[in-house]
């Protein structure tokens, strides 16, 4: 260290004049000293410094680097998030399932304690009567068992007693064999309506962890959406847009398609009416001879119930009039046409004939998925109706925005 090298050597001088108060050489060597220890000084703190910035940016740059690789890209977010809206959209479908299935065994069960009640009326109907036989007994001086066996609560043990039931009028064993049956029932009775209640309470608490599920998946999807910057917004709006805009392009090509079958069949059902006028047919041809009576009015009425519903928002479990889910909006528009549908999309999928995409129609349900998460009414063109996952509206979108399962018509 040369610094401390020159310290050294002014600390120790050879020549003992030097060091005389007032002599030049005191002060030049102090000044030289003074100088040569703040520059050491100040040269060993700033590589001090400068070395614990070094280390420092050499540990916050893997921290940067482990982070940015971690940090999930644009594409991924969305596919993410899609899953996410996905799943919810299934775990809203077992929400549906769920309370349907609470409401029907809540009404069993309502049914069952009202028969109850009235079982227990007729019983002590009997009970009465019996007590009316006791007192008569009573009076007559001929109070016996069949007291007890009138105020009890078991009387089948009684009904063992032959010395008792010869006493008994044919009135009194009718009563008798009423009370019995009435008892008997009223219990059978208490003992599924305590089942219905076991069943019921287990139905409540799968609805309470369907409905768990569908909150903590939409809570997902919020969560990663709000981590991004305005930037990765906007990119990934472009991402939707893109997506949207290939879907759009499907459903334009088989809009295209469509009308092209409809051009051909116009034509076919032109030359057929065509042949009948000369005799060679019936006459009867109009190019929808497949179509069964009544159905296009009854699909027509089904769109127009859902075109009216458009903007309003998804609701999971919703079922009208305000706000509805997948399901919800398929079912009420179907019912609008007079037609019942099941609740949920696993159900809604076997409600009718299946139908290829390529036969699709006006009116007919697509369901999406693998796991048949989601359904909207075909409209045309390769368009449907559908309300698609929280936070949007219903709406008008190509069928082709999500990957298809398969149709049914309905009606």
């Amino acid at each position: 260290m040369p610094a401390m090298a020159s310290h050294a050597s002014h600390r120790k001088p050879r020549n003992s004049a030097l060091l005389r108060a007032g002599s030049p050489a005191v002060g030049l060597t102090t000044a030289a000293l003074a100088s040569v220890t703040l520059l050491g000084t100040s040269s060993g703190t700033a590589t001090a410094a400068s070395s614990a910035a070094t280390k420092t940016a050499a540990k916050a740059a893997p921290r940067a680097a482990t982070a940015a690789a971690s940090r999930p890209s644009i594409e991924q977010v969305q596919r993410q998030v899609d899953d996410l809206y996905r799943q919810a959209g299934s775990a809203t479908e077992d929400y549906d399932r769920a309370k349907e299935s609470t409401g029907e065994q809540r009404k069993a069960l309502d049914s069952l304690l009202d028969d109850i009640a009235h079982r227990t009326d007729r019983m002590n109907d009997s009970r009465r009567r019996l007590g009316m036989y006791a007192t008569a007994q009573y009076r007559q001086g001929a109070v016996t068992p069949a007291a007890t066996l009138i105020f009890s609560d078991s009387p089948q043990s009684y009904f063992d007693e032959t010395q008792l039931m010869a006493r008994l009028s044919d009135r009194q064993n009718s009563a008798l064999a009423d009370f019995q049956s009435q008892q008997a029932a009223a219990a059978k009775k208490r003992a599924q309506a305590a089942k219905e209640l076991e069943t019921l309470t287990a139905s409540q608490a799968d609805l309470r962890a369907s409905k768990t599920r569908v909150q903590r998946k939409l809570g997902d999807a919020q969560a990663l959406l709000t981590k991004l910057t305005a930037q990765e917004k906007a990119r990934l709006a472009a991402l939707e847009k893109k997506k949207e805009a290939e879907a759009r392009e499907k459903a334009r090509a088989k809009a295209k398609a469509e009308q092209e079958a409809r051009a051909k069949a116009l034509a076919a059902a032109a030359r057929q009416k065509s042949a009948g006028s000369t005799g060679t047919g019936t006459g009867t041809g109009t190019g929808t001879a497949t179509t069964p009576p009544g159905s296009t009015t009854k699909a027509d009425k089904a769109l127009a119930f859902a075109r009216a519903q458009i903007g309003k928002p998804y609701v999971w479990g919703a079922t009208g009039p305000s706000s509805y889910d997948c399901s919800g909006l398929t079912q009420a528009a179907w019912k609008a046409a007079g037609v019942d549908l099941p609740r949920t999309t696993y159900d809604q999928v076997n409600a009718g004939t299946r139908v290829s995409t390529d036969d699709l129609r006006p009116g007919d349900l697509v369901f999406f998925f693998s796991d048949i998460s989601h359904v909207g009414m075909y409209i045309g063109g390769g368009m449907m109706i559908h309300a698609p996952h929280s936070g949007a509206n219903v709406r008008e979108e190509s069928i082709y925005s999500m990957p298809i399962y398969g149709a049914v018509r309905p009606a």
